[in-house]
């Protein structure tokens, strides 16, 4: 009898499967799909995940390597997680290791034991809490210092590994002195008290009926509400009924700046709710991917990586802002989150809600074809009134740090009425610039082709494509001039200005620098909630999805620098976030206003969106994309390539031209440098494939791809292929 041959998926960058016997003196008849499996690779140990088994394999019984160990007793990775892995791998063009690591927390993916519970926790004793620390400091210094730490409260490995090193000796001693004793937290946010909600208006209710109505079988619902129509509600609403069910629910968030508000809202649910983002420890992450993995979490909130979450008894899929690009990841593995959440629930049978005030245009296109059933929340909730939205001319005004006198006396006015102010410029640091007046000197990275980013806060300059950082130089380091000044505006200048301007109010930065150290994010939307910051400001990091009940008046200090990209998709992004951004304002009983700043004041985009809203620019965006063949009506694929040297990108990428022929119905475009063609020290270009029909594009690039691995050019760069790409840049 033939024995059995696994088909493991091992993460390496290589397209296929590999085949390996069962460890020695294990009974292969309880192995199965879904279980990780330690195997030798090369010189190497990794963890795969088993993903069929046989008894045939293309290579030689006596060259297959046995298995070292089977790691879970039962499968990890559930059959519709299995199916929608397959899937992906085969839509993305990805190696199939890759994708199934892409679906397990880091833990688990380095072959660690899938215990539940959270990782382990150290707290003192009352014996131990007795002990005065200074007893210990001469001839036990360790110990000493761990009892000072575990003094302020419990501490798990992470922070004790980050506080003092070498201490689980001394941790071990401190335990058997019966000091200190061990035990695990539970990684699930605790159930809040279970309340209802705000009645439902009437659009809501009828969302609420035709999601509840199609609990048990797949249907994509499209939800599209105006900013403060109450979406969040109807999420609610239907995931009580999905939890009445006895069913889950899954809802993913397109960045972690959103998941302490979503935990906020949804602890009424009464329920015990996992959290995943890559924000927590590893342990954290596993520790939730467990508790719902074996059902113990009843809703999961995450981002896009959480959609590979297995859950056992699956009942509804939430993609809150579906339009956000953070749903793609751009870098290894190139999947949309929001895409695979449709896939996810047409596998396992349950309906699927993208949510959003401002969709894609993609979503929309699928609305406007009958693909997904479309719920509409024209008005917001509780009688709130849609802000006034005015255009503010900046040509040959004088402006203060960016602010134009019309700026600074609406705020003036709404902080003298008791108001709250939101204002909105999507650029961090003081500066992008810094530049010798003498003789014309700007600070640029030497690995990119961008400028460095001044932070004066820091004293530093920084790229922000790269991460490069260096101090400022005292002088022009082309001239020696002291005269170097900072050119252009960043939100850290902006919060110079307002400090300036308003000594008397709180001011509350938000944005990736400002909320860089764990749980100041946390504090800085307490500040704004509470009312101690009356002037908010940040970057799109603010827009989405915060609900500020007393901001009155929404300033967007800069609309013009979506007006300049080269992308295609630049005028939908600017209307998405102008409309998000102007959507914070007036979310309760006072009206609200918005005022957006521009050297542009008669552009049609900025034109259509003051007077007519988003969905007439996306009504014209539409149109605009079917005349020019540009998604959604055609499919596009993005191969890059990086290398030291210029031309190594190119020539690869003309190989790969040549071996694709002149394909039936897909355009072969370029290669080309890529808009920053200099980054990280790596030069980059790229090739465009593009197809009125997906399934034209796909057949090409199964055939393709095998085609472009074995090129020789293909050994000088580091290529990527992206299906779907939403940043060409």
């Amino acid at each position: 009898m033939a024995e059995t041959v696994l088909h493991v998926a091992v993460p390496s960058p290589v397209r296929r499967l590999f085949d390996y016997l069962p460890p020695a003196g294990d009974d292969p008849a309880w192995m199965a799909p879904g279980m990780r499996v330690r195997v030798p690779f090369g010189r190497q140990r990794l963890t795969g995940v088993i993903v069929a088994a046989g008894t045939s394999s293309d290579l030689p019984a006596a060259k297959l390597r046995r298995a070292e160990a089977v790691l879970d007793g039962r499968p990890l990775l559930t059959g519709d997680i299995l199916a929608l892995l397959h899937r992906a791998a085969d839509y993305y063009h990805h190696p199939p290791g890759e994708v199934f690591a892409a679906a397990l927390p880091v833990r688990l993916r380095d072959g660690h034991p899938a215990r539940p519970g959270g990782p382990p926790r150290w707290w003192l004793t009352a014996e131990g809490a007795a002990v005065d620390p200074a007893g210990l400091d001469g001839r036990a210094p360790v110990q000493g210092a761990l009892l000072r730490h575990l003094a302020n409260g419990s501490a798990g490995p992470d922070e004790l590994s980050a506080a003092h090193a070498r201490w689980r000796d001394s941790l071990r001693r401190l335990e058997e002195r019966g000091w200190v004793e061990q035990g695990r937290d539970s990684c699930l946010e605790p159930a809040g008290e279970a309340t209802e909600g705000p009645a439902a208006g009437p659009h809501q209710a009828a969302a609420i009926t035709a999601i509840t109505g199609a609990l048990g079988g797949f249907t994509p619902f499209l939800l599209e509400g105006v900013t403060g129509s109450g979406k969040t509600e109807v999420y609610l609403r239907a995931i009580e009924a999905t939890l009445a069910a006895g069913r889950q629910a899954l809802v993913l968030v397109p960045e972690i700046g959103l998941t302490p508000q979503a935990l906020a809202r949804f602890r009424r649910l009464g329920v015990p709710l996992a959290v995943l983002h890559s924000g927590m420890s590893d342990g954290q992450r596993a520790c939730a991917w467990l508790a719902a993995r074996h059902g113990e979490a009843r809703v999961v909130i995450g981002t896009r990586s959480a959609i590979f979450t297995p859950l056992p008894e699956p009942g509804l899929i939430i993609v809150d802002e579906e339009h956000d690009p953070s749903y793609k990841q751009q870098e290894g593995f190139r999947y949309s989150g929001r895409d695979l959440a449709l896939l996810r629930g047409q596998l396992a049978g349950v309906p699927v809600v993208l949510g959003s005030a401002t969709p894609s245009l993609e979503s929309l296109h699928q609305a406007n074809e009958g693909r997904y059933q479309r719920l509409e929340l024209p008005e917001r909730a509780a009688g709130a009134v849609a802000p006034g939205v005015e255009l503010r001319d900046l040509r040959g005004r004088t402006l203060d740090e960016g602010l134009g006198q019309p700026m600074i006396q609406a705020v003036e006015r709404e902080l003298a009425t008791g108001g709250q102010v939101l204002l909105f410029l999507n650029r961090r640091g003081y500066a992008p610039t810094l530049l010798c007046h003498d003789c014309g000197f700007v600070a640029h990275c030497e690995r990119c082709d961008a400028h460095l980013t001044f932070h004066q806060g820091r004293g530093r300059l920084r790229c922000h494509h790269c991460g490069a950082d260096q101090a400022v130089p005292p002088a022009c380091p082309a001239c020696g001039s002291l005269d170097v000044r900072a050119i252009g505006l960043g939100t850290e200048r902006i919060e110079r200005a307002l400090e300036r301007l308003f000594p008397e109010t709180g001011v509350a930065r938000i944005d990736r620098d400002s909320t860089r150290a764990r749980g100041r994010m946390e504090e800085l939307l307490e500040q704004a909630h509470s009312g101690e910051a009356r002037i908010l400001l940040g970057t799109q990091m603010l827009a989405k999805g915060h609900h500020f009940p007393e901001v009155t008046l929404v300033g967007i200090l800069d609309a013009d620098q979506g007006l300049y990209s080269a992308d295609f998709r630049a005028a939908e992004r600017l209307a998405q976030l102008v409309t998000q951004v102007a959507g914070r304002a007036g979310r309760a009983e006072r009206p609200g206003r918005v005022l957006i700043q521009t050297h542009h004041p008669d552009h049609p985009l900025l034109q259509r969106l003051a007077e007519e809203g988003y969905a007439a620019c996306a009504a014209e965006a539409l149109a605009e994309r079917r005349l020019a063949a540009l998604p959604p009506f055609s499919h596009l694929a993005l191969l890059r390539a990086e290398a030291p040297k210029a031309d190594a990108p190119n020539a690869f990428l003309a190989a790969a031209a040549r071996a694709a022929g002149d394909p039936a119905n897909v355009l072969v475009l370029g290669p080309v440098p890529a808009p920053m063609e200099r980054r990280a020290g790596r030069y980059r270009a790229q090739l465009l494939l593009q197809a009125d029909r997906r399934s034209d594009l796909h057949r090409l690039l199964a055939g393709w791809l095998p085609e472009v691995e074995a090129l020789p050019e293909a050994r000088r760069t580091r290529w990527s292929l992206d299906v779907d790409p939403v940043d060409l840049t």
